[in-house]
């Protein structure tokens, strides 16, 4: 039977050298924040625990204080191992300065990993992340020099590389849900993603380790068996937060979690350089594909889907686990409003991995000649793979969406573009500093690739990168090739950006997918 503890009698039962697993995503997405925090104070307050290590698949912040910054203190963590940490700057810090070590792999493999933890077995064997930065003849996902231990290791089946990630025995886990009934059974139905809060649990417990939970109420009644995510019986402790949020940006809700409540449209609004790049991406869209987006400027593909009336004709889904509503940006992103179903995320990414995805939109901070992409470490500032490489390991066709240099400037008319100051740092540079995406993996897999921008639109072909089109109003030789440290290959077809995108109107998607439909009748 559970017991009802607070937040700081809940950090009591974290003893030096642990591993601690946590469930929940990004801006408060079913984040078990107050135990963070807890756990954050007792360190404060006693300097213990010390030299625990801390596994989250997904990644967990605010960008300022709460979720994994709660943790951020030197001695408290000896080792981090996140999906993302982006969102966790008071951690990213202490892993630059050496005083944490720190790994990053997808999101979806540390999901796949806890899993797999909780079964009994040795680790995963799957072949995402191969020539990434996860590789480890690249970096082996070491975050910095303090970080010396190979949890990830080069193994061949059947004349085929695949990636051997070692499974790591959890002794407690943090997880969250919205209530707890009288058996300890928690349900979560006020919660935007289910992530893995099961197999957290069950990988504590196989372990013999303790499962505390934080919830927003208890009920003394019995839940619907099929409402139950983690079983009371795998629950020892629990907190309750009376004031616990949907997100770090929303109390509650209802249109997150339910198909068919009315939301506030206020993520229609796109402006700049951001609503220029998602306007062109939306034109590679077709109707009845399955397609995910990526954090930051590729998340404005569903408001331009919006805008055009096409979502019915689209299913969205996040590696949070939602499918098919229309997904949320900026902090909140992670949850979907209206969704058909919310899975657990490692069902979700079972079917990433498995090449489900017609499409991904997807960011980037740098591309090279090759096609690599980095989009996780970038002028010594880390933000982690999210799911990003689970992603692109494996979507059918892949469109990359960012600014085409760092810092520019430009004016955006209804005739174009005009360049005022091409840009601080070139972003198409000879090599990444950080592999994220390999272009040779693409090709082999037989994926398209496409960069698109506000200035110019490229794709990856076997003899490198290529320019397809250019923004109308600007120069070839001095907006764009003179920014870039390559020279592309350039197409003997080179044609202009469809000059709609820049103007205040409508592009027509709606008309256009249902001309497709016909077609294809």
């Amino acid at each position: 039977m559970f017991s009802l503890i607070s937040a700081r009698e809940a950090a009591d039962f974290i003893n030096d050298g642990v591993t601690v697993a946590i469930g929940g995503a990004g801006a408060g997405h079913a984040v078990p924040d107050r135990l963070m925090q807890g756990l954050g104070e007792r360190y404060e307050q006693t300097g213990g625990p010390r030299k625990i290590r801390v596994l989250h698949p997904c990644g967990i912040g605010d960008n300022d204080s709460r979720g994994m910054n709660h943790l951020a203190h030197e001695g408290l963590i000896d080792t981090a191992i996140g999906g993302y940490w982006g969102n966790a700057p008071k951690m990213v810090a202490l892993a630059l300065e050496n005083k944490v070590k720190g790994y990053n792999f997808p999101q979806g493999v540390l999901g796949h990993l806890v899993r797999a933890t909780a079964s009994g077995k040795p680790g995963i064997i799957t072949p995402i992340g191969l020539h990434t930065y996860v590789d480890p003849r690249l970096e082996g996902g070491k975050l910095n020099d303090i970080t010396t231990e190979e949890l990830v290791e080069v193994i061949e089946i059947d004349s085929k590389e695949y990636l051997f990630y070692k499974s790591i025995p959890v002794d407690v886990a943090f997880i969250r849900g919205t209530t707890v009934d009288c058996e300890g059974n928690l349900t979560m139905e006020e919660e935007v993603g289910t992530f893995s809060m099961l197999s957290i649990a069950q990988a504590a417990k196989v372990n013999n380790g303790i499962v505390i939970a934080q919830v927003k109420r208890t009920s003394d009644g019995h839940s619907d068996p099929g409402q139950v995510k983690v079983p009371g019986i795998f629950i020892d402790h629990v907190v309750v937060e009376p004031e616990q949020e949907m997100t770090f940006l929303t109390a509650f809700d209802p249109a997150l979690v339910k198909r068919d409540v009315a939301y506030e449209a206020e993520e229609l609004r796109l402006e700049g350089v951001k609503r220029v790049v998602s306007r062109r991406a939306a034109l590679e869209l077709r109707p009845g594909i399955y397609v995910n987006l990526g954090y930051g400027m590729s998340d404005g593909v569903p408001i331009v889907a919006q805008q055009e009336e096409i979502t019915d004709e689209l299913v969205f889904m996040i590696e949070q686990g939602a499918i098919a509503g229309i997904p949320t940006t900026g902090l909140n992103f992670g949850a979907m409003f209206n969704p058909t179903a919310i899975v657990d995320d490692v069902y979700q990414f079972d079917f990433f991995h498995g090449g489900g995805l017609d499409m991904a939109f997807l960011g980037f901070a740098q591309v090279d000649r090759t096609g690599n992409i980095n989009s996780t470490r970038f002028n010594n500032f880390i933000t982690g793979s999210g799911g990003s490489i689970d992603i692109s390991s494996a979507a059918k066709k892949l469109v990359y969406c960012g600014t085409f240099a760092v810092k520019a400037e430009q004016q955006i008319t209804v005739d174009g573009l005009k360049v005022t100051n091409p840009g601080k740092a070139k972003k198409f540079v000879d090599q990444v500093e950080q592999v994220s995406f390999s272009g040779k993996s693409a090709l082999e897999r037989g994926q398209d690739v496409f960069y698109v921008t506000e200035r110019a639109v490229f794709t990856l072909t076997p003899e490198g990168v290529m320019l397809l089109e250019i923004a109308p109003g600007i120069d070839l030789q001095k907006d764009v090739l003179a920014m870039m440290e390559f020279e592309p290959i350039i197409s003997t077809e080179l044609k202009t950006i469809d000059p709609r995108i820049y103007r205040d109107e409508l592009l027509g998607l709606k008309s256009h997918f249902q001309q497709l439909k016909k077609q294809n009748f």
